[in-house]
């Protein structure tokens, strides 16, 4: 038996009142999917997917003494009652305690939530919320196919932090048609609510979106990577002068322990298991994958069986590419001795374009500097191969 060790959970909340425009994410918008998918039986099945997780765990030999964090993703997780998510929760802890200063996190919509409902969330045992503000321009909202009021995003912080919440607010740069001084605009106005993370990622056109087929008709313009690189250098400034710090190449918090330990234990490799439809999950190198749609979901957990759609076990060779790829994107950046032999003469020619921070090579660690950050993916190439 492996010894034992701290969990995450990741549990998917596939249910969206309306779908965006830019959303690749496996999302549903009826209420009612038939089949036993509806967001009423949801929590119901998902909490049947967890004993069985846990079965198959032991089955194979781990064990955990903790679950350290817990992220309800989505979809919009606050499209459920509050209670269902505290249920969830409640249902995680009897299989594995928490502990004691677990991160339980909450995605939401500013509109999708109340005084009351984050009031009883964080009485359930939620302590974080991440809300999906993307802009707080309404022209860049409505090319996004965002509903929100962008005037509710204050109100939704001032009663999340009532209830004794922490915040972080996540906005896209990038839109067709966004300025850089909208961008501007967005970032103070997520500023101006106090928190003390933020997360600001570029847009990607996914291929099967509406957005996707609104380029292919040429009814708007693809995102210039040029202009890109300037709104995130933006970003960077404003956050920076705020007093926020960048610790992934998207992310930035005021201080360490704001950081979000969940997608740091992403970042870093540990296990996590992947609740609910489409979701993943990875346990010492072995990845696998639910089915998607909420209906198939529920139908293989009501035989008896976890609802996996497909596995795959990580090559040492893989999980040693992964682990340059996602901890290269962190403040902490990775060890030298990470990095193939035969890529190791790239660190000298990235140091030398100022890409890696020289002083922290020199002691053996690789982290990027801002402009290696803006070409991070290009830096990440060179020193994998």
């Amino acid at each position: 038996m492996t010894s034992p060790r701290e969990l995450s959970v990741y549990i998917h909340v596939p249910f969206c009142a309306v779908r965006c425009g830019y959303c690749d994410f496996n999302t549903y918008t009826a209420t009612e999917l038939g089949g036993g998918g509806s967001q009423a039986e949801y929590p119901q099945n998902a909490m049947r997917e967890m004993d069985l997780t846990l079965a198959d765990d032991l089955a194979a030999g781990y064990e955990y003494d903790a679950v350290s964090t817990v992220f309800f993703g989505g979809g919009t997780p606050t499209l459920l009652p509050a209670d269902d998510l505290v249920a969830m929760l409640a249902h995680l802890r009897s299989l594995i305690p928490l502990t004691p200063d677990a991160e339980v996190t909450s995605e939401a919509n500013p509109d999708s939530v109340t005084r009351e409902s984050l009031q009883a969330m964080r009485e359930g045992g939620i302590t974080r919320v991440s809300f999906g503000m993307q802009s707080a321009v309404r022209s860049v909202l409505a090319t996004l196919d965002r509903t929100h009021n962008p005037e509710r995003v204050p109100q939704a912080v001032a009663w999340a932090r009532e209830a004794g919440l922490d915040v972080s607010l996540d906005l896209i740069y990038g839109t067709p048609g966004e300025t850089l001084a909208d961008v501007e605009t967005s970032v103070r106005a997520a500023l101006a609510c106090g928190v003390d993370h933020l997360s600001a990622y570029s847009l990607i056109i996914e291929g099967n979106t509406a957005m996707a087929r609104r380029l292919r008709r040429g009814e708007i313009e693809a995102p210039d990577p040029d202009d890109m690189a300037d709104k995130y250098e933006l970003i960077d400034d404003l956050t920076s002068a705020d007093g926020l710090s960048w610790y992934e190449v998207s992310n930035f918090a005021r201080t360490p322990a704001h950081r979000s330990r969940h997608n740091l234990a992403y970042w870093r490799g540990s296990d996590w298991w992947g609740i609910g439809p489409g979701a993943h999950r990875h346990r010492d190198g072995m990845r696998s994958w639910n089915v998607k749609h909420p209906s198939r979901y529920a139908g293989v957990l009501s035989t008896g069986a976890l609802p996996v759609q497909e596995s795959e076990q990580l090559s040492a060779e893989d999980r040693a590419l992964e682990r340059i790829m996602l901890e290269l994107r962190i403040v902490d950046g990775l060890p030298v001795q990470a990095i193939p032999e035969q890529a190791r003469d790239q660190i000298a020619v990235h140091a030398g374009r100022g890409h890696l921070e020289a002083g922290a090579a020199a002691e053996g660690r690789l982290v990027l500097t801002r402009n290696g950050r803006l070409l991070a993916d290009a830096v990440i190439r060179d020193l994998t191969v």
